[in-house]
């Protein structure tokens, strides 16, 4: 069975998902009659298959009965970041061509001009307060659709603009296969063992293409999904104990954050439940994954995958035991390393990651954009510079984006960053180059402490003399600045085209060291 329905009369008293924190909670019958009535009043409202639906939430189990009830219906559903300004918001309900928006009431407080322009154009229902756009009384009075019938609905995730403006892919719908099986629920049951028997944690915000896809994939082959309202390194701890979890899902920043916990504090739960942890979005520094597998276990399983579509790469904890800092080899798609003209590199050379034989794609509404991806061949990059082995396993080395040219070398800050967030009293890191009148471009790194740093300048460079054993000299930083927090995305994406955009423009005061 591989549907909410279906497990809703086979196990109707059976926990779908709860908060972890147990605030809330739905059996499988309750969630398909949120779903089932939720698709049947889209139908009502005139929408029609391929129309567009949009959340704007935080946290909460109205996720995924909204974005059943999409899927169910064969709509779109595009789940917003609400992290993200004022403009890139409204910027993608436009662009998405949002017909139904379901959100909070605190939203309206906090853009009030925004919310009058899109009671302009749209029918906009909250999941708190009472009245005739309560999005649950609303749909309270329908008929509940059992079943989804022709195309089935589907996610159009947009990313979270941290090298732009935000942009997503619009895949073409598919009629709904017969054994109730689609592409990504084998995919991701295979790889990762979701089954009835699965108590998954997910800790990151549900707006994020993974924890959305890994969560409504667990339910849909009858496990458990427990959702943290936010991330909390001894919280999820406590989680793992108290819900018996079985699986979950991380970023390498919250991996961090919980080996920077005390040690008395790490040791004294009880982790045994725990069969795979599971990691994707952002590289994760070598000493930090071994020491999380030292911790937990050969448990922790890796892939490496963007909303494109166009490759797949995983890696098992066993793999990269023998292949420390690969993300694992491709499921999908054929990697191959370019130079900046696109042209194929030797194995081993460092270079444009690209992917062929995947699923052609392009950015909605964006030719331009999508034109940047592909090389001569027809091979498509997602912007990330890295190498492959003889036996082809991948090994990410940073973004494009984000590469320091200083002198004409190139410098890959993700390197740097990963040396210095092992430091003791370091809890985040951006590293990027600062405009330099002789070599273009310094290496520049701005951390985060752990604790208040009294003495920055010593603190500087102690870290600088730590660097010199495990950096060249041209990586190690010219300027290191600290800030009390670093604009890291919940995702694990760092903002850093911002953060050093604000520094430049004096938005943020900072003194180098």
């Amino acid at each position: 069975m591989m549907d909410i329905g279906s497990w809703a009369q086979k196990h109707p008293h059976k926990i779908a998902c709860s908060m972890a924190d147990g605030s809330q909670k739905l059996t499988f019958q309750q969630l398909n009659e949120q779903v089932g009535k939720g698709a049947q009043f889209f139908e009502d409202e005139g929408l029609a298959p391929g129309d567009h639906v949009g959340l704007l939430l935080d946290n909460q189990l109205a996720y995924f009965s909204v974005c059943f009830a999409a899927e169910r219906a064969g709509l779109y559903y595009t789940p917003i970041n609400i992290r993200l300004s004022c403009d890139d918001i409204a910027f993608i309900i436009q662009h998405s061509e949002i017909k139904i928006l379901v959100t909070e009431q605190r939203f309206v407080q906090q853009w009030p001009e925004l919310f009058i322009k899109l009671q302009q154009h749209m029918a906009i229902f909250y999941v708190d307060g009472v009245g005739t756009d309560n999005w649950f009384q609303t749909i309270q009075g329908h008929h509940v659709k059992d079943t989804a019938t022709g195309s089935l609905g589907q996610d159009m995730i947009y990313s979270s603009g941290t090298t732009g403006t935000p942009k997503a892919i619009k895949w073409p719908l598919v009629e709904l296969p017969s054994n109730g099986r689609t592409m990504l629920v084998d995919l991701l049951s295979g790889l990762f063992g979701y089954d009835d028997n699965t108590n998954y944690l997910s800790t990151a915000p549900l707006y994020h293409a993974a924890p959305l896809r890994h969560s409504m994939t667990v339910m849909k082959v009858g496990g458990c999904v427990y959702v943290m309202e936010k991330f909390d390194a001894l919280e999820s701890l406590k989680a793992i104990e108290t819900l018996s979890i079985t699986h979950s899902q991380w970023v390498p920043a919250m991996f961090v954050r919980l080996l920077k916990l005390p040690l008395s504090t790490r040791t004294q739960f009880d982790l045994s439940s725990h069969q795979m942890a599971v990691h994707a979005a952002a590289p994760c520094p070598i000493d930090i994954k071994q020491m999380m597998m030292d911790w937990w276990g050969p448990i922790i399983h890796e892939y490496y995958a963007g909303t494109e579509n166009n490759g797949f790469c995983a890696i098992t904890p066993t793999q990269w035991m023998s292949h420390r800092g690969s993300v694992g080899r491709s499921k999908h798609g054929v990697i191959h390393i370019c130079d900046d003209e696109g042209s194929p590199l030797p194995i081993g050379q460092i270079g444009h990651v690209y992917f062929s034989g995947g699923q052609p794609f392009a950015y909605h509404k964006d030719p331009e954009r999508t034109a940047k991806t592909q090389n001569e061949l027809g091979w498509t990059t997602i912007g990330d510079i890295g190498k492959i082995d003889e036996e082809g396993y991948l090994y990410l080395q940073d973004r494009v984006d984000f590469l320091i040219n200083s002198g004409g070398v190139k410098i890959y800050p993700q390197k740097i960053e990963d040396a210095i967030v092992t430091q003791e009293n370091v809890m985040d890191v951006a590293v990027f180059g600062w405009p330099d009148d002789d070599f273009g471009e310094v290496v520049t790194a701005i951390i985060q402490p752990l604790e208040a740093v009294e003495d920055e300048k010593r603190f500087a460079d102690d870290i600088k003399r730590e660097l010199s054993s495990k950096l060249g000299k041209f990586e190690i930083p010219k300027h290191i600045g600290f800030l009390e927090q670093l604009p890291r995305h919940p995702t694990g994406k760092l903002y850093k085209k911002k953060l050093r955009e604000d520094l430049l423009a004096s938005v943020q005061k900072i003194n180098f060291w």
